[in-house]
């Protein structure tokens, strides 16, 4: 009986050790896409300059938990203050003008504590991928810069591409569409993949469906258990408009499931200066209503998409 009941001690020990052991396989990942939106002169102008927007939109990322995201347009010094803001992340990517720091960046943003960066690389959305230059039929150079990660609380590995299409070249996006598939099988080997961008086209374009229905990625919205997105993800700044399209995408490969998708349709307040007056109102008389204007901190929405990568 003892003997027996050794044996059962030590079985179940192994079990738990084993069911601890499969727990650790499974990664918990919050992924996004962010389109910062590059700094110019003229949305300072209309009050939407980058100085004003980019602590808004760390305090973002912070509270929703971001914890490896893609941005698009952002310049060097863009992500540089945009990194001082985040302690405890880190970056990679390139500017596309010159392949050091020149003009828009497809950058990656990573927890440090989280993830740690074996490789990384980038290439052009063009014929020529391995140097900066036009492709096809784009206007703007255009690049996709990409990650080999571990995931360190699990263990677990995958490559994460970002990228920015062509906003004009019809051709260019299908062609990108292509061109980032393909090198997501030459440098995966076997590993899963996390596809994040501005793709300047939403789920109805056959550029969406060439990635959508590729057998390589599938879109984490079609996907996923529970969605809160109530509009779309571009908004030209406007606060009071409404769209169903989908132009910035998060597509993963097989091996993800996906719990939650959102697309945060945060605002901020900017003072009115010419009109401080208290707002009337029915309300307690302790409470004091100031005219503020409503701001988005970018004229896109970040997509934010909570997935599990099983073992």
């Amino acid at each position: 009986m003892r003997i027996i009941k050794s044996f059962i001690l030590v079985f179940a020990l192994l079990s738990m050790g084993v069911s601890a052991e499969a727990k650790k396989k499974a990664a918990h990942m919050i992924v996004a896409s962010y389109n910062i939106r590059y700094a110019n002169h003229q949305d300072s102008l209309q009050r939407d300059g980058w100085g004003q927007r980019y602590p808004v939109m760390a305090r973002l990322i912070r509270s929703n938990g971001f914890e490896i995201f893609g941005t698009q347009e952002g310049l060097k010094k863009q992500l540089d203050e945009l990194k001082a803001a985040l302690p405890g992340y880190d970056y990679i990517g390139i500017g596309r003008d010159d392949g050091l720091e020149a003009g828009e960046h497809s950058a990656i943003f990573f927890r440090t504590d989280l993830f740690r960066l074996i490789d990384h690389g980038d290439f052009w959305l063009s014929e020529h991928p391995d140097r900066p230059g036009l492709g096809w039929d784009a206007v703007c150079p255009r690049i996709c810069s990409w990650g080999h990660f571990r995931h360190l609380p699990s263990g677990r590995e995958f490559l994460f591409f970002n990228l920015h299409m062509d906003h004009v070249g019809k051709v260019a996006r299908v062609e990108a569409a292509k061109l980032v598939m393909q090198k997501t099988q030459e440098l995966g080997k076997n590993l899963p993949a996390i596809l994040t961008g501005d793709f300047n086209v939403d789920q109805n374009s056959p550029v969406y469906e060439t990635l959508a229905s590729s057998g390589v990625f599938f879109d984490s919205y079609e996907r996923a258990a529970f969605r809160y997105a109530e509009n779309g993800t571009f908004n030209a700044w406007s606060t009071t408009s409404f769209s169903e399209s989908r132009i910035d995408h998060v597509f993963l490969t097989r091996q993800f499931q996906v719990e939650r998708y959102a697309v945060l349709t945060d605002t901020y307040r900017v003072p009115v200066p010419e009109d401080a007056a208290d707002v009337e109102g029915d309300k307690p008389s302790e409470i004091k209503l100031t005219r503020y204007e409503s701001h988005n901190p970018s004229d896109h929405f970040p997509v934010r998409v909570e997935v599990v990568l099983n073992k």
